[in-house]
């Protein structure tokens, strides 16, 4: 009998991956053609989502630029940080300021893989394999503890990954742990699904649940209450063209199609 949970253990490309599927709206390689069958069918039900993909790695390169350039921060620890595309977090950050160091977090063995490929004779970087549903598996990993300064502040990045997690598993629970050992002045960046601008993508959602992850769209006021407690970076909680835009930023003029929301905030 096929067990569709080893896929965390086992190169699985007869299931459909989230992190390849999203490299598939990125127009990556890093695919297979059971990825691009259920991303071609989530595509023809919410056409927008390959240009919100685009509008996502836009944010996060410029999030991780504010949090390097504007608010000093030199230690990033990116959880579900995907394939690797241009303008990866190392990238962007150390490009800013070389001595940052970056810890990449997932449990995708493809995601693994490529990253470990990426990322070698590269300094002051590192990936570790696990879990965003277990913070204290993350923190407690030896790697991690060997680049990261507990006592320095920190960036937690969580980039289009806390939709994949149900309500049942507490996500803000999770932000909490991530956040607790680290000091003030550390920050949190998030990216969040909805469907908010477009309700009647009804069931849309529904079709990653052939996919080694489900879907979970909130609202702005579940998304706000996952930041709370957080002093927010202006301009606080908002669609992602709306997050300190550049000229380049993308949906500019429909930005309820970018179908996620964007804040960054920092612990007080």
């Amino acid at each position: 009998m096929t067990n569709r949970d080893d896929w965390r253990e086992t190169f699985r490309p007869d299931i459909p991956s989230t992190a390849r599927m999203y490299d598939y709206y990125l127009e990556g390689k890093d695919n297979f053609p059971a990825d691009r069958e259920l991303a071609e069918q989530v595509l023809t039900a919410v056409p927008e989502l390959r240009a919100a993909a685009q509008a996502n790695r836009a944010f996060l390169r410029r999030a991780v630029h504010y949090l390097v350039a504007d608010a000093g921060i030199r230690q990033i620890l990116d959880i579900g940080t995907g394939l690797p595309t241009v303008g990866n977090v190392h990238e962007v950050a150390q490009g800013i300021e070389p001595s940052c160091h970056v810890v990449y977090v997932d449990h995708d063995p493809v995601v693994m893989a490529h990253a470990l490929d990426l990322l070698h004779g590269t300094s002051n970087t590192a990936f570790i394999t696990h879990d965003l549903r277990d913070p204290a598996a993350i923190l407690g990993d030896s790697e991690l503890c060997g680049l990261i300064d507990f006592s320095e502040p920190v960036a937690v990045l969580l980039i289009a990954i806390l939709h994949f997690i149900v309500d049942e598993e507490d996500p803000r629970a999770i932000i909490d742990q991530l956040l607790a050992p680290f000091p003030s002045g550390s920050f949190l960046a998030i990216s969040h699904g909805t469907i908010d601008g477009r309700p009647e993508l009804g069931a849309a959602p529904r079709l990653y649940d052939k996919a080694t992850s489900r879907f979970y769209p909130r609202s702005r006021d579940e998304v706000q209450a996952l930041v709370g407690g957080l002093e927010l970076v202006q301009p606080g909680l908002v669609w992602l063209p709306q997050w300190r835009p550049d000229p380049d930023t993308g949906l500019a003029e429909d930005q309820e199609r970018s179908l996620t929301y964007a804040a960054v905030g920092r612990k007080r």
